[in-house]
């Protein structure tokens, strides 16, 4: 059983995916002090233990809003070191969502600015909504990105596209951001969710040890050169070859049915 948390909703919509959504939409699930140390026990819980979850959906309450970063209400008036510790508990939660040892698709429903792109930025992939719109706004605001934005957002439109994007603080939409690479997928606003639930469904399908040391293996990709990478991926195949699933993977291709993965 997971916690029960004050800023976020989690459900199982379908077996062994998790939607986990935030829950502000009055404040455009702007991320208060609360909300940010929601996020990081929650992803952190599945860190400790994925129970049956073997795909979780990031995304926001309602539609306008996916996250509109942190809540400068709450962070108005506040000392330098309120602040710092305050964000302290922002970088658990990106390093929380980027350690998940399962996928996490974002399905962006609405305005992903700031911290909010970041945490975007933070999953495996993004699918987003039509009409949503995102932005690294924080230049205007007199800081830079602080939650792996200027690391993340690189990897996934380029540098040069980045430093355009960060230092001018210019907001993109949805389709800017699919032609350039950051967003896999792009859906009508009432479709949105259903489309990241049929992926995760996909996901979830598959033998659950594959997926995280798959997963892994691309992670480390980014940080590696090629053949430091390949000895990685070779470590990562090794620890699937001696689980039931892989059996169970082989014996159901032969058998011409679904394999029935178990997770171990």
């Amino acid at each position: 059983m997971r916690p029960e948390y004050e800023t976020l909703r989690l459900d199982e919509p379908i077996p062994h995916v998790t939607v986990v959504t935030m829950d502000r939409p009055r404040a455009l699930n702007a991320m208060n002090t609360q909300m940010m140390a929601d996020l990081r026990d929650c992803f952190a819980s599945f860190y400790v233990d994925q129970g049956d979850t073997r795909c979780l959906v990031l995304t926001g309450a309602g539609e306008k809003g996916f996250c509109a970063g942190a809540d400068l209400k709450e962070r108005n008036g506040m000392s330098d070191e309120a602040w710092r510790r305050q964000h302290a508990i922002v970088e658990q939660a990106i390093r929380a969502i980027m350690d998940c040892p399962i996928p996490v698709i974002a399905a962006v429903n609405g305005a992903a600015f700031a911290g909010g792109c970041e945490l975007a930025l933070a999953c495996d992939f993004i699918y987003a909504a039509s009409h949503a719109r995102f932005a690294q706004t924080e230049v205007a605001l007199g800081i830079i990105p602080g939650a792996m934005g200027t690391q993340n957002l690189p990897r996934a439109v380029g540098v040069r596209r980045a430093k355009e994007l960060i230092l001018t603080a210019t907001p993109f939409s949805a389709q800017e951001a699919f032609a350039w690479g950051l967003v896999n997928r792009i859906a009508a606003s009432d479709k949105l969710l259903a489309e990241a639930l049929a992926t995760a469904k996909r996901i979830a399908a598959n033998a659950p040890v594959a997926v995280r040391q798959a997963k892994r293996s691309m992670d480390k990709s980014q940080d590696l050169d090629r053949g430091n990478g390949y000895g990685f991926e070779i470590e990562a195949y090794n620890r699937t070859v001696g689980t039931a699933d892989r059996e169970e993977g082989i014996r159901a291709f032969n058998e011409k049915r679904k394999p029935d993965f178990k997770g171990r």
